[in-house]
């Protein structure tokens, strides 16, 4: 392992949030430990690093209430930045959260001048991701949700984002914008309970739209354990329905607050069958990285440092396991049974129909076969180790 070129190449696509590197080790019980970074110096750093690409929030780089002048000052700076290194804006979204005044929602507010305050904020978010260079917009409704059940019907603030998103993916195609617009799903925190907790909630949502075919899914580990789900699994989902436009990686304690760890760094398993699904089904998208680095550390680089690393080694250990003969054997045993039948139901007549009722099985016999997963699964541990 330790012969490999980790070094992250502009190919390998990597991304990170600008709030990522910003974020200054404050938490719900203390205060900051280490300074703000600009969000020029932010891009500068990623670039130095050989990175692909940024993401940003509006304010994280454009001051909630700056003028005109100062916006254009900080684009102007961040578009010399970009020219000279390469790296890209690859995702922009908007801040519908932190302002006291979303405080009980932004496209889900019960007031609709807040609606209306919110759906503007992102038109122009929308026109500086598109001078960015943005080809995906990423909606995480940090405060569509509720405390008190009482306080809003759930259909009636679903149709309110409904009519937002509408209204704003009209907007997208009247300026002749090529951009797509992605919802990133959360159970909870910072409200009680938060609107389309996850990528299912989401993949239903998107087909109440009017334009459903502009609208996508960016899933994030920690939110998807956050639910007690598994992030394989609601990846492979968004992949399935053709809906993965783009990724936030990170790590999680399942069932807890949100925590941001860095990817790989709690579940290496997790970690490795994330990385291997989004190579298996040839994900195209960014690799982006949604981590806070730890409120012990005095600046963000390593954290960045490592969850490239660790990509990259997943990417070594898929590798291995495509590799590995025993498992490949155990792969081809399990997958071998029956397959006269495979595809039988792929297509429905009603002769295939009969002929199916007509079928004899023994389940006795079909249940005798033998399953070696344990095995499988401690080749796939001696791969991660370096046993293979």
């Amino acid at each position: 392992m330790p012969s490999l070129n980790l070094a992250p190449t502009k190919e390998d696509k990597f991304a990170f949030g600008v709030w990522c590197l910003q974020n200054r080790g404050r938490d719900p019980f203390g205060d900051a430990t280490r300074s703000e970074i600009s969000a020029v110096d932010c891009v500068k750093g990623l670039a130095q690093r050989n990175c692909y690409g940024y993401e940003f929030h509006d304010n994280d780089i454009i001051p909630f209430g700056a003028s005109a002048k100062q916006r254009d000052e900080i684009v102007r700076d961040l578009k010399k930045v970009m020219s000279d290194t390469g790296i890209k804006a690859t995702m922009a979204t908007t801040n519908t959260f932190y302002h006291p005044v979303f405080k009980d929602g932004a496209f889900t507010s019960t007031d609709p001048a807040v609606r209306l305050f919110a759906t503007q904020k992102v038109m122009h978010c929308i026109d500086l991701g598109a001078e960015m260079g943005a080809g995906v917009f990423v909606f995480w409704g940090g405060r569509e949700g509720v405390e008190v059940d009482a306080s809003k019907d759930p259909i009636s603030a679903s149709g309110w984002l409904r009519d937002s998103l509408n209204f704003l993916c009209e907007y997208v195609l009247s300026q002749g914008y090529n951009m797509k617009f992605s919802m990133e799903p959360k159970p909870n925190e910072p409200r009680g309970d938060l609107y389309l907790p996850t990528v299912g909630s989401v993949l239903a949502f998107i087909h109440t739209l009017q334009h459903p075919e502009m609208v996508g899914i960016n899933p994030e580990t920690a939110h998807i354990k956050m639910a007690g789900l598994n992030p394989y699994h609601e990846f492979a989902q968004a992949l399935d329905a053709g809906k993965l436009f783009d990724v936030h990686l990170n790590g999680q304690k399942p069932l807890r607050f949100d925590q941001d760890l860095t990817f790989g760094s709690d579940d290496v398993k997790e970690a490795f069958f994330t990385t291997k699904l989004l190579i298996d089904h040839k994900y195209a998208g960014t690799i982006g990285f949604d981590a806070h680095p730890y409120r012990t550390e005095c600046d963000p680089w390593d954290f960045v440092d490592r969850s490239m690393r660790t990509y990259k080694i997943m990417v070594e250990k898929v590798r291995c396991y495509n590799e590995c003969k025993e498992i490949q054997d155990i792969l081809k045993e399990v997958h071998g049974a029956s397959t006269q039948l495979k595809g039988f139901t792929a297509r429905f007549s009603k002769e295939a129909g009969q002929k199916l009722k007509d079928m004899t099985f023994d389940p006795n016999a079909l249940a005798a076969r033998k399953l070696p997963y344990e095995r499988l699964d401690q080749l796939v541990t001696e791969v991660l180790l370096g046993m293979i």
